[in-house]
């Protein structure tokens, strides 16, 4: 069995791995590259602990690119999966944990959102699963269950303290520690914590580790809070059309072998919950009652976040991510279920498995070598049969190879003396700033800001003044509609504004977005940001 585990974990860290040193950096995995570079308590649209994973990498080998900005995320998931698995074991068995940790390896969103690129979602599943696994040690404690009587312990004050580093990773975390008092709510052996001075001290642990949040949007008039407020409230009339819609993605990103039945077994276990058990044996209805102790403690976590983001795309957009680690706590009971209802077919479990991880597998492998290589680019060089897949339908011509965009620079001795000239270095999209950031921050220590109507963060790290009288190099994608028109404002802001140069984004023999480079002398008066914005 650990042999198993190990392997698992093993194999899994290796797709892990393989996929962040190929992948481009996504649009927000740049942007959280730019936190890295202002070191803050906190940030306007997340805590602070992203900016720590993602520099991790990069500050331990000096280079900065899509591989060490990743490090953070590839190590905090694998020690997110061997919470899992502890955690599965403690509530059912070994066996149990095993095939929870084989379908959580192989479930390719977990794969990738928590365990590959650098987003506040890995030191949130993190500090998610640990403090499932304290919990379960807390509220299943061996000796009181032989009495069937719960005491609090000291370890409900942990539970506060992780509670409140999984707030300071992404503000799911409050979501977290409202399951938790839901479950002591319902659960009558356990209404007792809730009053325990235990607890209290778990409270206070919990503000000291939010205080940086706090203390960050104390001085900012909350920005983050209204920021991230406002986008939950509903701006539209439900739209079930939408709500189904984002019901496939979540099950695509799952992997439907995978989602369908994660669904399935949480929407059974409520229902199941929802029925007294049926038992004249005290014996077994002591068991029946633990086990539906254990099943109400996973729900309590997990299905508010999964119905509650799930419902809230009937209003609005949702990202893939929101609902994600609701399904992240539910799988140890989907590996319960099959381990319950598979003892007699063993093979069918195993056909399942590995139907499953060849499928994400491939699926993996098609998408590697579409945005590294263009595999299946129409015309592509490394495309077989020509390819099919027209430049102007695939989105990931968007993701920006930074390695290609710094040698663009290295390579043209005018456009590193323009660089070498500027005050200051600006685009027209926050996550531009970041790909730029990416690209030149190992070649020159330059200001890097956003002249936008969504400058996020990069309204907190400057003073539209600061650059006032300085000359500044503007660099913006072809992919977005031009700012240099004579009716553009960047135009009357600049004395004098001249195209110095361009860079192409290369792939698979075809250029896919090209980087158009100004030169912007003195700046007349500030950039202002809007209304929300500071300046």
């Amino acid at each position: 069995m650990k042999r198993r585990v190990l392997l698992l974990l093993v194999w899994g860290l290796a797709v892990r791995a393989a996929i962040a040193l190929w992948l481009p950096p996504g649009f927000d995995e740049a942007y959280y590259f730019a936190y890295t570079l202002h070191p803050s308590l906190s940030y306007f649209d997340h805590p602070p602990l992203v900016a720590l994973s993602t520099g991790l990498g990069p500050w331990l080998t000096g280079e900065v690119s899509q591989l060490t900005i990743r490090l953070g995320a590839l190590a905090l998931h694998t020690f997110s999966l061997v919470l899992l698995y502890l955690t599965s074991r403690k509530l059912f068995s070994a066996r149990v944990a095993t095939l929870t940790l084989a379908i959580a390896t192989g479930i390719p969103f977990f794969q990738v959102g928590f365990g590959v690129l650098t987003l506040p979602d890995a030191p949130l599943i993190c500090f998610w699963s640990a403090s499932l696994w304290l919990a379960a040690h807390e509220f299943f404690d061996p000796t009181a269950e032989l009495l069937r009587r719960y005491r609090p312990s000291a370890r409900l004050a942990g539970l506060g303290l992780l509670v409140g580093l999984a707030c300071l990773s992404k503000y799911h975390g409050f979501l977290l520690g409202l399951g938790l008092v839901l479950f002591c709510a319902l659960s009558s052996r356990h209404h007792v914590a809730l009053r325990s001075p235990w607890s209290l001290l778990g409270l206070g642990l919990f503000l000291v580790a939010l205080s940086p949040v706090l203390v960050w949007n104390g001085q900012h008039d909350w920005a983050s809070f209204r920021f991230q407020g406002l986008r939950a409230v509903p701006d539209v009339a439900y739209n079930f059309q939408a709500l189904l819609g984002v019901l496939l993605v979540e099950i695509g990103c799952l992997f439907p072998s995978f989602g369908l039945p994660l669904w399935w077994v949480s929407l059974h276990s409520m229902v199941a919950l929802l029925s007294p058990p049926q038992a004249r044996d005290q014996r077994v209805l002591r068991a029946a009652s633990a086990l539906r102790e254990q099943q109400l403690l996973l729900l309590c976590v997990s299905l508010p976040v999964m119905v509650g983001f799930t419902l809230l795309g009937g209003t609005r957009p949702v990202l893939p991510s929101w609902p994600m680690p609701g399904f992240w706590g539910v799988t140890p009971l989907l590996g319960y279920q099959i381990v319950r209802g598979c003892k007699q077919a063993p093979r069918q479990l195993q056909v399942w498995l590995w139907g499953s991880g060849v499928g994400v597998c491939l699926i993996f492998t098609v998408v590697l070598l579409q945005v590294t290589a263009g595999f299946l680019q129409k015309d592509g060089k490394f495309a077989p049969f020509g390819g099919f897949l027209p430049l102007q339908t695939d989105a990931s011509i968007q993701l920006v190879d930074v390695r290609q965009l710094r040698q663009g620079f290295l390579d043209s001795p005018a456009l590193s003396t323009e660089l070498e000239k500027a005050d200051f270095v600006f685009t027209n999209r926050f996550f531009s700033s970041g790909y730029v950031a990416m690209a030149l921050d190992p070649l020159i220590h330059k200001p890097i800001t956003c002249f936008d109507v969504d400058p996020r963060g990069f309204a907190y790290w400057s003073r539209p003044e600061q650059w006032v009288g300085q000359q500044g190099l503007y660099i913006t994608s072809n992919l977005y509609e031009p700012l240099l028109a004579a009716s553009t404002p960047y135009s009357d802001y600049f004395a004098s504004v001249t195209k110095v140069g361009s860079l192409p984004i290369r792939r698979g023999g075809a250029t896919l977005q090209v980087f158009d480079i100004y030169r912007c002398e003195n700046l007349r008066r500030p950039y202002r940001w809007p209304v929300g914005f500071p300046g």
